[in-house]
Protein backbone atom coordinates (compact mmCIF):
# COMPACT_ATOMS: atom_id res chain seq x y z
CA UNK A 1 0.00 0.00 0.00
CA UNK A 2 1.27 3.30 -1.05
CA UNK A 3 0.15 6.80 -0.39
CA UNK A 4 0.39 9.26 -3.58
CA UNK A 5 -0.10 12.90 -3.21
CA UNK A 6 -1.62 15.11 -5.91
CA UNK A 7 -0.37 18.71 -6.11
CA UNK A 8 -1.44 21.33 -8.67
CA UNK A 9 1.68 23.01 -8.81
CA UNK A 10 1.60 27.04 -9.71
CA UNK A 11 3.18 28.93 -11.70
CA UNK A 12 6.22 29.87 -11.14
CA UNK A 13 6.86 27.22 -7.86
CA UNK A 14 10.01 25.32 -8.26
CA UNK A 15 9.44 21.32 -8.08
CA UNK A 16 11.76 20.88 -5.08
CA UNK A 17 11.51 21.80 -1.33
CA UNK A 18 14.64 23.52 -0.54
CA UNK A 19 15.60 27.13 -3.12
CA UNK A 20 18.77 28.80 -1.39
CA UNK A 21 17.57 31.63 -3.80
CA UNK A 22 14.77 32.45 -1.83
CA UNK A 23 12.22 31.26 -4.80
CA UNK A 24 8.75 29.39 -3.87
CA UNK A 25 9.02 25.56 -3.98
CA UNK A 26 6.68 22.92 -2.82
CA UNK A 27 7.25 23.17 1.49
CA UNK A 28 5.46 26.16 0.91
CA UNK A 29 2.36 24.24 -0.21
CA UNK A 30 3.08 20.78 1.32
CA UNK A 31 4.13 20.16 4.73
CA UNK A 32 4.47 16.53 4.40
CA UNK A 33 7.77 14.71 5.28
CA UNK A 34 9.87 11.97 3.02
CA UNK A 35 8.16 12.33 0.01
CA UNK A 36 9.93 13.41 -3.22
CA UNK A 37 8.12 14.32 -6.46
CA UNK A 38 7.71 11.22 -9.26
CA UNK A 39 9.24 13.29 -12.04
CA UNK A 40 9.47 17.74 -12.55
CA UNK A 41 7.46 20.44 -13.60
CA UNK A 42 9.43 23.77 -15.29
CA UNK A 43 9.45 26.78 -12.77
CA UNK A 44 6.94 28.50 -15.23
CA UNK A 45 4.63 25.36 -15.73
CA UNK A 46 1.63 24.70 -13.92
CA UNK A 47 -0.40 21.98 -13.46
CA UNK A 48 -0.06 18.41 -11.91
CA UNK A 49 2.70 17.15 -10.03
CA UNK A 50 2.33 13.34 -8.05
CA UNK A 51 4.92 12.80 -4.42
CA UNK A 52 5.39 10.03 -2.60
CA UNK A 53 7.44 8.31 -0.21
CA UNK A 54 7.78 5.16 -2.46
CA UNK A 55 10.57 4.61 -4.45
CA UNK A 56 9.53 1.70 -6.56
CA UNK A 57 6.25 3.59 -7.47
CA UNK A 58 8.47 7.06 -8.48
CA UNK A 59 10.16 5.02 -10.95
CA UNK A 60 7.16 3.04 -11.80
CA UNK A 61 5.60 6.74 -12.91
CA UNK A 62 8.25 8.72 -14.06
CA UNK A 63 10.58 6.31 -15.85
CA UNK A 64 10.50 6.29 -19.03
CA UNK A 65 10.10 2.70 -19.88
CA UNK A 66 7.20 2.90 -18.54
CA UNK A 67 5.83 5.61 -21.01
CA UNK A 68 2.77 7.20 -18.92
CA UNK A 69 1.06 9.57 -21.33
CA UNK A 70 1.68 13.18 -19.95
CA UNK A 71 -1.47 15.25 -20.69
CA UNK A 72 -0.44 19.01 -21.48
CA UNK A 73 -2.47 22.33 -22.23
CA UNK A 74 -0.77 24.31 -23.88
CA UNK A 75 -1.30 27.88 -24.49
CA UNK A 76 0.28 29.13 -27.87
CA UNK A 77 0.80 32.56 -29.70
CA UNK A 78 -1.55 32.73 -32.67
CA UNK A 79 -4.41 30.61 -33.88
CA UNK A 80 -2.86 27.21 -34.16
CA UNK A 81 -3.75 25.71 -37.60
CA UNK A 82 -4.16 22.03 -39.05
CA UNK A 83 -0.51 22.02 -40.38
CA UNK A 84 1.00 22.26 -37.06
CA UNK A 85 -1.51 19.99 -35.65
CA UNK A 86 -0.65 17.39 -37.98
CA UNK A 87 3.40 18.00 -37.68
CA UNK A 88 2.96 17.16 -33.80
CA UNK A 89 0.69 14.08 -34.49
CA UNK A 90 3.77 12.63 -37.11
CA UNK A 91 6.58 13.21 -34.54
CA UNK A 92 9.17 16.17 -35.36
CA UNK A 93 12.90 16.54 -35.24
CA UNK A 94 14.43 18.42 -32.31
CA UNK A 95 17.65 19.33 -31.68
CA UNK A 96 17.83 16.11 -29.53
CA UNK A 97 16.06 13.69 -32.37
CA UNK A 98 12.80 13.03 -33.42
CA UNK A 99 10.23 12.59 -30.80
CA UNK A 100 7.55 9.87 -30.68
CA UNK A 101 3.96 10.87 -32.45
CA UNK A 102 2.21 12.83 -29.48
CA UNK A 103 -2.01 13.29 -29.47
CA UNK A 104 -2.66 16.98 -30.40
CA UNK A 105 -6.11 18.65 -30.85
CA UNK A 106 -7.30 22.06 -30.46
CA UNK A 107 -9.28 22.49 -27.71
CA UNK A 108 -11.77 25.32 -25.86
CA UNK A 109 -9.79 27.24 -23.17
CA UNK A 110 -10.36 24.95 -19.95
CA UNK A 111 -11.96 26.46 -16.63
CA UNK A 112 -8.92 26.79 -14.84
CA UNK A 113 -7.95 29.60 -12.50
CA UNK A 114 -6.34 32.83 -14.02
CA UNK A 115 -2.13 32.78 -13.69
CA UNK A 116 -1.18 35.05 -11.25
CA UNK A 117 0.76 37.24 -13.11
CA UNK A 118 -1.68 36.75 -16.36
CA UNK A 119 -0.43 36.62 -19.67
CA UNK A 120 -0.54 40.86 -21.17
CA UNK A 121 -3.70 40.66 -23.82
CA UNK A 122 -1.98 44.04 -24.98
CA UNK A 123 1.39 41.59 -26.00
CA UNK A 124 -0.49 38.63 -26.95
CA UNK A 125 -3.59 39.50 -28.25
CA UNK A 126 -4.48 36.01 -30.66
CA UNK A 127 -4.01 32.82 -28.86
CA UNK A 128 -5.31 29.12 -28.98
CA UNK A 129 -5.23 26.21 -26.79
CA UNK A 130 -3.87 22.95 -27.83
CA UNK A 131 -4.53 19.78 -25.78
CA UNK A 132 -1.38 17.48 -26.42
CA UNK A 133 -0.66 13.99 -25.09
CA UNK A 134 2.87 12.92 -25.49
CA UNK A 135 4.95 9.70 -23.54
CA UNK A 136 8.30 10.78 -23.59
CA UNK A 137 9.41 13.70 -21.14
CA UNK A 138 12.32 15.46 -22.88
CA UNK A 139 13.33 18.86 -21.11
CA UNK A 140 10.99 21.74 -21.91
CA UNK A 141 9.66 19.60 -24.56
CA UNK A 142 5.91 20.63 -25.14
CA UNK A 143 7.70 24.64 -25.37
CA UNK A 144 10.22 23.66 -27.86
CA UNK A 145 7.57 21.26 -30.05
CA UNK A 146 5.00 24.14 -30.21
CA UNK A 147 8.10 26.67 -30.97
CA UNK A 148 9.46 24.41 -33.39
CA UNK A 149 5.57 24.36 -35.65
CA UNK A 150 5.25 28.37 -34.98
CA UNK A 151 3.32 28.78 -32.16
CA UNK A 152 5.12 29.43 -29.25
CA UNK A 153 3.79 28.05 -25.73
CA UNK A 154 2.89 31.23 -23.35
CA UNK A 155 1.50 28.85 -20.71
CA UNK A 156 1.75 25.45 -20.07
CA UNK A 157 -0.49 23.47 -17.62
CA UNK A 158 0.02 19.75 -17.18
CA UNK A 159 -3.87 18.33 -17.23
CA UNK A 160 -2.52 14.30 -16.14
CA UNK A 161 0.17 11.96 -15.65
CA UNK A 162 -1.64 8.35 -16.83
CA UNK A 163 -4.61 7.73 -15.07
CA UNK A 164 -4.49 10.42 -12.18
CA UNK A 165 -5.81 14.28 -13.60
CA UNK A 166 -6.03 17.37 -11.93
CA UNK A 167 -9.61 17.34 -11.86
CA UNK A 168 -11.02 20.73 -9.46
CA UNK A 169 -7.55 20.91 -7.38
CA UNK A 170 -6.70 24.49 -8.02
CA UNK A 171 -3.39 26.16 -7.96
CA UNK A 172 -1.88 25.41 -4.25
CA UNK A 173 -4.53 22.93 -3.51
CA UNK A 174 -3.59 18.91 -3.32
CA UNK A 175 -5.35 15.24 -2.55
CA UNK A 176 -3.97 11.93 -1.40
CA UNK A 177 -5.17 9.19 -2.71
CA UNK A 178 -4.04 5.13 -1.50
CA UNK A 179 -2.92 2.78 -3.96
CA UNK A 180 -4.00 -1.17 -2.62
CA UNK A 181 -2.59 -2.52 -6.55
CA UNK A 182 1.23 -3.29 -7.12
CA UNK A 183 1.05 -0.99 -10.37
CA UNK A 184 0.51 2.87 -10.51
CA UNK A 185 -2.42 2.09 -13.30
CA UNK A 186 -4.94 1.52 -10.95
CA UNK A 187 -5.03 3.90 -8.16
CA UNK A 188 -7.60 3.59 -5.67
CA UNK A 189 -9.84 5.82 -4.40
CA UNK A 190 -9.29 9.75 -3.58
CA UNK A 191 -8.61 11.58 -0.13
CA UNK A 192 -9.67 15.04 0.74
CA UNK A 193 -8.47 18.38 -1.27
CA UNK A 194 -5.94 20.74 0.86
CA UNK A 195 -5.10 24.07 0.53
CA UNK A 196 -1.63 25.37 1.91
Amino acid sequence: MSRLYLLNKPYRVLSQFRDDQGRATLADYLSIKNIYPAGRLDYDSEGLLLLTDDGALIHRIAHPRHKQPKTYWAQVEGHIDDAALKALRRGITLKDGPTRPARAQRMAPPAIAERTPPLDPKRHPHTSWLELVITEGRNRQVRRMTAHVGFPTLRLIRAAIGPWRLDTLTPGEWRSETLHAPRPAKPAGRGRRHTR
